[in-house]
């Protein structure tokens, strides 16, 4: 029970460390931000007005937030299951989207939510599902604006990891992900741009 919660709050913690914002002040364009239709300090944000080196310095620390502490909990555990791993699972992704320290205004906790299942190496099925649902809808069949294609993208993942009996822990886990950053994207203030679905063979 301890552990558990030790490893709640440094998820927790350590997702509330916004990289974009620390990498932006570094190559000096974090105030370019608020510029951005979402206003998001995420890693998108960080490429588009930072450049390569600075959103790439983002994106490794934001994957590696998310998911050093859920490799850290479950390499001690002797299988995967319990309600601890759900927790810590979702614990760096809910602190990257409400972080105490800025205000509990964060990202969108995309980067983080696929450091947080990477941490479940070598059980590799979620991440590869949830690449493989952000990749489908980026290409077979393209959901814009991004803000409907994110949305789309968490519960497409997490109904196809429901079909493929994921282990009961990582689904409760992801389940929590996807209902905050849900949460967040319905408390966004971006300007939302029509629905728009297309295939692949539509021009």
């Amino acid at each position: 029970m301890g552990r558990t919660i030790l490893y709640i709050l440094i998820g927790y913690f350590s997702g509330g460390v916004l990289f974009a914002n620390l990498f932006g002040e570094l190559f000096g364009v974090r105030d370019r931000y608020a510029e951005s239709a979402d206003r998001n300090p995420g890693t998108a944000n960080a490429y588009t007005y930072g450049g390569f080196w600075c959103g790439t310095l983002t994106l490794i620390f934001e994957l590696q937030k998310g998911a050093l502490p859920v490799w850290l909990y479950v390499r001690a555990l002797p299988s995967l299951h319990g309600w601890g791993v759900a927790l810590v699972m979702a614990a760096p992704v809910i602190g990257h989207i409400f972080p105490a320290f800025h205000d509990f205004r964060g990202g969108k906790g995309i980067a983080a939510t696929f450091g947080s299942l990477l941490g479940l190496f070598p059980y590799v099925r979620p991440v590869i599902v949830f690449a493989a649902s952000f990749i489908f809808l980026s290409v077979i069949v393209k959901v814009s604006p991004h803000f409907y294609r994110t949305i789309a993208a968490y519960v497409l993942a997490l109904a196809l990891l429901l079909l493929r009996r994921t282990a009961p822990c990582v689904l409760m886990g992801f389940l929590l992900v996807t209902a905050a950053v849900c949460l967040r994207m319905a408390k966004s203030t971006e300007k939302r741009e029509s629905l728009e679905v297309k295939l692949l063979w539509m021009r």
